[in-house]
């Protein structure tokens, strides 16, 4: 089975001689590049392009073309050679950025064409040479990760950062491109280059001028999902190391493109057309499912993306055209309180006047601008809400009541609903926050009251329950839409200060065991994952992955830890760090519920644990931001409403699949 990566993740690569495969938008020059452990260029063969083909280790494709196949043997690769680069590059004369062609898909497959990992370059814009992905050593193995970042100033510019001399970096980059050069010229070949804009979704309205001057940062080296920001410790966003941290930049929530399933070369089905538009001159009505995709899942996520970008950009251009009025005001008021003869007559009480005024009016334009774009979103969101399936769906959704849609899951999600966001401009518009399955990073819901305005008001003895209790949802969440057999559920509760809310799962029988109590239990549930870990990772570097130990569950586990770190030892607390590194690679993941102020005792030892981890609060908590203009988001949770059975509903179904499928 391919794993599908996402920008900054890596897995292991199982065989010596493999393939990447380059599936791109449009003609693109495939290159390959080799460098040291630091990721440094040196000496002269340090890039296999069209006119040098061959380096050791390395064969790159001859020509200029959509597709490509690059043949790579790690044993024949130089042992001084520790990364080895796989670049796409734009030609002369083609597209001017990849963020206006088709998102391009790599994949490495072993010899017999089996695919090992996949990984599609979502994010891209004004880059004309990227870093597609890596395969690199580590401990005397072989990873492949995926990187997914680029220059706007082209293959030279990747080249000099790499480490290599401007002359030489220059005339290495004008060699390789020199071979695209002709394939760019001729009878309709330039126009056979340029691609049409990337569009996941149905034509809109023009922006506004406003919108248009809005520019998202620049990608980050990983994009994870939903992060904390603030400028607490934990809130950092993993930089190009695991646990690294961005020195206080504003983390972002991604919603780049989920796994995409390429048993087919068919292109994705289309998005459903909207309807027309009711009367002349009014917006088309929104329809579900209005995004590009491979299936009706896939195109509500893109949906809810668009969605999520389309309220950021509208927002960001309502702040600024208000920040550009107050600051033409303070303009005009300057001017006319300078001016001795408005201060002596009356003429300055009459610009005051008028500098208010052209205020006014223009924060009434902007602000028409912001209700014709909100009432559009609401009615998108009124469509697309009810058409989501279970996992993205809120708790209250009629979706987890209809036995017909809650039927066993045949395939794993391609996400997980773990709340809603929302801006201060219009707080009863919420987006889904979805979070990509697998998990690629743990979950860490804070149980502290220092995390947030909401939970230091909120009674200790409440606030702990509430992030048990968002726990368990996601945990039921996640048993319900995973098949019967592809998911199991462990609990350290070693205080046994969480029974109430761990009832239901309890009572369901769907736990691979009784919840782990003292240290002991601690011990022994961590023992059994990291084995796990260790064993998987050893089958996959093997190229053996069937040879597992009959005992060892080949399902995604999920660790749910409550009240860190009571009962856990510097041995505990070690191996849990591991699992939360190494696990998610392997199907290990990690949910934590926990108040980083009680594990003050360990110090910094832990600070790469929690920046590691996606933090999440019980309480509405405005800790998140987006990837394009950085507002600060207001995360809510999404629990049961109230004196509910929807979570013993799900978990009953959760049961009686695995009675009927179990040996």
């Amino acid at each position: 089975m391919t794993a599908e990566l996402v920008r900054g993740q890596n897995h292991p690569v199982s065989h010596s001689r493999v393939e990447i495969r380059v599936s791109a938008g449009t003609p693109v020059l495939a290159l390959a590049s080799l460098a040291d452990e630091q990721g440094r260029f040196a000496g002269d063969a340090v890039l296999a392009h069209p006119g040098a083909r061959s380096l050791p280790g390395v064969q790159a494709p001859g020509e200029l073309a959509d597709r490509h196949t690059l043949a790579v043997d790690l044993d024949a690769v130089a042992a001084d050679v520790h990364r080895v680069g796989v670049l796409l590059v734009l030609p002369p004369g083609g597209p001017a950025r990849f963020g206006s062609v088709p998102a391009s898909y790599v994949a490495v497959a072993d010899p017999a064409g089996a695919e090992l990992a996949g990984y599609t370059l979502t994010g891209l814009e004004a880059e004309t040479a990227v870093v597609a992905l890596e395969l690199y050593r580590r401990q005397g193995a072989w990873k492949v990760r995926a990187v997914g970042q680029g220059y706007a100033d082209g293959l030279g510019a990747l080249l000099t950062d790499g480490g290599l001399p401007a002359a030489d970096a220059a005339a290495l980059a004008a060699a390789a491109l020199r071979t695209a050069a002709p394939a760019a010229q001729g009878d309709g070949t330039l126009a056979a280059l340029r691609s049409p804009a990337r569009d996941l979704r149905a034509p809109q309205a023009p922006a506004t001028p406003a919108q248009n001057q809005v520019q998202g940062p620049a990608a980050a080296p990983e994009p994870p999902g939903p992060v904390p920001v603030s400028g607490v410790p934990y809130a950092g966003t993993p930089g190009p190391a695991p646990g690294g941290d961005t020195g206080g930049s504003p983390p972002t929530i991604n919603y780049a493109h989920p796994r995409r399933r390429r048993t087919s070369t068919e292109p994705p089905e289309p998005a459903p057309r909207a309807a027309a538009p009711q009367e002349p001159g009014q917006p088309p009505r929104p329809v579900a499912g209005d995004a590009s995709g491979w299936s009706m899942e896939e195109r509500l996520y893109n949906q809810v993306w668009g969605m999520f970008e389309d309220l950021a950009r509208t927002v960001a251009a309502y702040r600024s055209a208000v920040e550009f009025a107050d600051s033409r005001m303070d303009r005009e008021l300057d001017e006319a309180l300078s001016d001795p003869r408005h201060r002596l007559g009356g003429s300055g009480n009459a610009a005051r006047d008028t500098a208010r005024a052209r205020r006014e009016e223009l924060v009434a334009q902007a602000q028409a601008v912001l209700d014709r774009d909100l009432a559009q979103l609401i009615a998108e969101s009124e469509v697309v809400e009810p058409a989501l399936p279970a996992a993205y769906a809120r708790w209250d959704n009629p979706v987890w009541h209809d036995s017909r849609a809650t039927a066993p899951p045949e395939e794993n999600p391609l996400a997980l609903r773990l709340g809603d966001l929302h801006l201060p401009e219009r707080p009863d518009l919420r987006i889904p926050m979805l979070m990509r399955v697998p998990l690629e990073r743990g979950i860490w819901i804070d149980n502290g009251r220092t995390g947030s305005e909401a939970a230091m008001a909120m009674d200790t003895d409440r606030l702990r329950r509430a992030a048990m209790d968002m726990a368990v949802a996601h945990a039921v969440r996640l048993l319900a839409v995973h098949p019967g057999d592809r998911f199991s559920v462990h609990v350290i509760d070693a205080a046994g200060a969480g029974a109430a809310s761990l009832a239901p799962l309890v009572r369901a029988g769907v736990l691979a065991g009784p919840p782990a109590a003292g240290a002991h239990g601690v011990t022994q549930t961590l023992a059994r994952l990291t084995r796990r870990v260790d064993l998987v990772q050893m089958a996959l570097r093997a190229g053996a992955p069937e040879d597992l130990p009959p005992d060892v569950d080949t399902a995604d586990q999920l660790l749910l830890v409550h009240d860190f770190p009571h009962g856990f030892d510097d041995r505990a607390v070690t191996q849990l760090r591991y699992l939360a590194d190494e696990g998610p690679a392997v199907g290990v993941h990690l949910l934590m519920v926990a108040d980083r102020d009680e594990a003050s005792a360990y110090g910094p030892l832990l600070d790469p644990l929690w920046r590691s981890l996606m933090r999440l609060s019980p309480v509405p908590d405005s800790h998140l931001a987006d990837p394009w203009v950085h507002h600060a988001w207001t995360f809510e949770p999404d629990l049961p409403p109230q004196g509910s059975g929807v979570l013993e509903q799900a978990l009953d179904r959760v049961a009686q699949t695995r009675r009927t499928t179990g040996p």
